[in-house]
């Protein structure tokens, strides 16, 4: 499945929530949802769709704006769910413990990038060292005690010094602890489920994914 190119601002409107996708502007009266609270598409207004949702349709749309959330494919997705499911504890809490553990959501959680998207983009260029070793997995499972720095060239960048300033004000979960002056940021444990701070039925996905 191919990575969606589209307009993000309409998957926060499907899911009628901000998945916080555009970075800063998602804090603004210029986000999407501000302007257009309502599904796109020529049935999204009348919110007729949204209201029929049960059983199955409410389990989908949970997964899909989960997915979009940390920018995945699908198969990225499910793969994903596998490997929590194999794991010993609630399966629903080791997958999104898995999901924030994962490399781009770990230099966007820190502040890094803007949105998810960036900061993936930074991995993918080679820009983010992991204990002082380049690694360009966005994938990548951070582990405790593990030091993510930036490369010279990405301190240099205005996009990324004013993605940090910013995150100074809305602050970095308590696993992270970030050095903002050496854009340096430390896992100091592992995220339990309380550290996600969006609202998630988990138990849902894990509905789907059971049938």
């Amino acid at each position: 499945m191919a990575r969606y190119s589209g307009p993000v601002c309409r998957l926060c409107r499907r899911e009628g929530m901000k998945l916080f996708l555009k970075g800063d502007r998602c804090f603004t009266e210029k986000c999407a949802i501000e302007k257009r609270n309502y599904a796109p598409g020529q049935h999204g207004k009348g919110g007729r769709i949204k209201s029929k949702l049960q059983g199955y349709g409410l389990q989908l749309r949970e997964k899909q704006k989960v997915k979009r959330l940390y920018r995945m494919q699908e198969g990225q997705f499910a793969l994903t769910f596998d490997r929590a499911a194999a794991e010993k504890g609630v399966v629903g809490e080791v997958l999104l413990g898995k999901l924030e553990r994962r490399l781009d959501n770990v230099v966007y959680r820190l502040g890094f990038g803007a949105s998810r998207d960036q900061a993936r983009q930074l991995v993918r260029h080679g820009h983010v060292r992991v204990d002082e070793k380049k690694l360009d997995i966005p994938s990548y499972q951070v582990n405790e005690g593990e030091v993510i720095s930036l490369g010279a060239r990405a301190v240099k960048n205005g996009q990324v010094q004013q993605s940090v300033e910013s995150v100074k004000g809305r602050g970095v979960p308590k696993w992270l602890e970030l050095d903002s002056a050496a854009f340096k940021g430390r896992v100091l444990s592992m995220p339990a489920r309380e550290d996600v701070n969006f609202p998630i039925q988990e138990q849902l996905i894990v509905e789907l994914y059971s049938k």
